[in-house]
């Protein structure tokens, strides 16, 4: 029989974090989450900010928690959310609590990067969307304060890797997150100094670029390993793709559409149409576009608990269901539903019905069919730019647990839907440290692996199943965790 191995996933999500524990065979793996904990925003000095502090000594109490168990990991990984970062000063402590995304304090940054360098320029050079809260829009706001924990910093850490060091006391600066600052050179795949220089942003505190799976250092002997730290990039490696011939669909509060690609996809079209170029595992590049998700439904449901009415999930499945055929459609991604007063009244306004009001049952159809046509127009343009032809599209995360929503996405496309695994990221994360031990040679046989292990349901279009609009699913694989 295999050595069995374990090793620790630490998710850290924008709102909570969780550790995953998995025990790996060579073979097959199984999954238990054992800890759970909040990631906090904290106003300090007018500014949203992170609190790391109390991130990490929830991690050390995880550890130690496992430890008084008898349970001793064979590495550790962390992945989180991209573009915000810490300063270390010379002394090696962290000069002040991160900056977090949701503060406004970059707002209207971009137009003023834009006077010294283009719009399409940053982008042919970077491949990144435009968002304001991007790293190189975060760093050129401070400069422009004058800020003084970036100005005495010694060096930046990305999330992740700022974690990983205040384990280890060791820096490394990991491709995935990097790639997502909008100043790495996609050529060369390190950061472009000349282009920070152009804006008057430091370059000496930046890192040199590493590759998921390098080791970062040890925390009381435990190997540290510096995964794909942003979130999606551990999630798409999870994808159980048999080839390259996929799409994936990273499916929750918000949707992430794309292709895994060797090279970016940097011209005017995909500058035009907002795609963005991440990166993944082996080199690979994420070529992807951001779609509202399930953003849309939530909001609806505070209005409704507002009004008395607390429905679940699967209460809103089969209200969808009930009304299946009902014509209503809304463009998700319009910027009137990022984020209006009353979400139920803004869908019935703008449904293209010329209606004032919907039922509840019409309002989550909407939302579905809506949203099933948006993956269809996003899954056209990625075939317009794919070296290959898609045959199928993967599904991870929370949303594809919907199965009412993946069969309604597989007529829309047309090609089959694949749903699972749900817990795609902290997949992904284990399995990159699981390659790092030598448990695995690269992604195709981690994704074999996945594949064979976890339980996935295989959505057919209706011209295909021969049943529109119901559920036709076919299990897969055996479900281990």
């Amino acid at each position: 029989m295999a050595a069995k191995h374990t090793f620790l996933a630490f998710d850290c999500g924008a709102t909570s974090g969780r550790a995953l524990l998995a025990s790996f065979d060579g073979a097959s793996f199984s999954m238990e989450e054992v800890y759970r904990f909040p990631s906090k925003m904290q106003t300090v000095d007018g500014y949203l900010r992170w609190d790391v502090r109390e991130m990490y000594r929830h991690l050390v109490t995880c550890l130690d928690e496992l430890e008084s168990k008898g349970v001793r990991p064979d590495s550790i990984g962390i992945d989180t959310w991209g573009v915000d970062f810490g300063c270390i000063g010379a002394d090696g402590e962290l000069c002040a609590l991160p900056r977090a995304y949701r503060d406004p304090f970059t707002a209207g940054i971009p137009e003023k990067v834009f006077a010294k360098i283009p719009r399409e320029e940053l982008y042919a050079l970077t491949g990144i969307q435009i968002m304001d809260f991007n790293t190189i829009f975060q760093l050129y706001a401070l400069t422009l304060a004058n800020d003084k924990d970036l100005r005495t910093a010694e060096s930046i850490l990305f999330m992740p890797d700022l974690l990983a060091y205040m384990l280890t006391g060791n820096k490394v600066c990991e491709y995935t997150d990097a790639s997502t600052s909008g100043m790495m050179d996609q050529g060369s795949r390190q950061f472009n100094k000349e282009l920070l220089k152009r804006l008057g942003i430091r370059t000496d505190f930046l890192l040199p670029i590493v590759q998921p799976g390098t080791k970062v250092g040890e925390y009381k002997g435990i190997p540290v390993i510096a995964v794909a730290g942003h979130d999606t990039a551990s999630a798409v490696a999870a994808v159980p793709a048999a080839d390259e011939n996929f799409a994936y669909l990273s499916s929750g509060t918000w949707s992430l559409m794309g292709i895994e690609v060797p090279e970016p996809v940097i011209n005017e079209e995909s500058a035009r149409l907002n795609f963005t170029n991440e990166g993944g595992i082996e080199g690979t590049t994420r070529f992807l576009k951001n779609i509202t998700g399930m953003w849309l439904l939530e909001q609806c449901r505070e209005v409704w608990k507002a009004e008395g009415k607390d429905y679940s999930y699967p209460e809103l499945v089969a209200m969808a269901q009930a009304e299946a055929s009902f014509p209503g459609r809304i463009n998700p991604d319009d910027p009137r539903f990022a984020a209006p007063e009353n979400m139920v009244k803004e869908i019935a306004r703008h449904s293209r019905l010329d209606r004032e009001s919907l039922s509840d049952a019409q309002i989550v159809s909407c939302i579905f069919h809506s949203l099933a046509d948006r993956y269809k127009e996003v899954l056209d343009m990625l075939q317009g730019f794919a070296p290959f032809k898609i045959e199928k599209l993967h599904i991870i995360g929370g949303g594809s647990a919907n199965e009412l929503l993946n069969q309604w996405t597989a007529d829309a496309i047309g090609i089959p839907v694949v749903a699972g695994p749900t817990e795609a990221t902290a997949i992904g994360n284990i399995m990159m440290q699981a390659k790092a031990a030598g448990l695995v040679k690269d992604r195709w046989e981690m994704r074999k692996l996945i594949s064979e292990t976890l339980k996935v349901k295989t959505y057919y279009p209706s011209a295909i199943s021969g049943s529109p609009s119901v559920i036709s699913s076919e299990v897969e694989k055996s479900n281990n965790l």
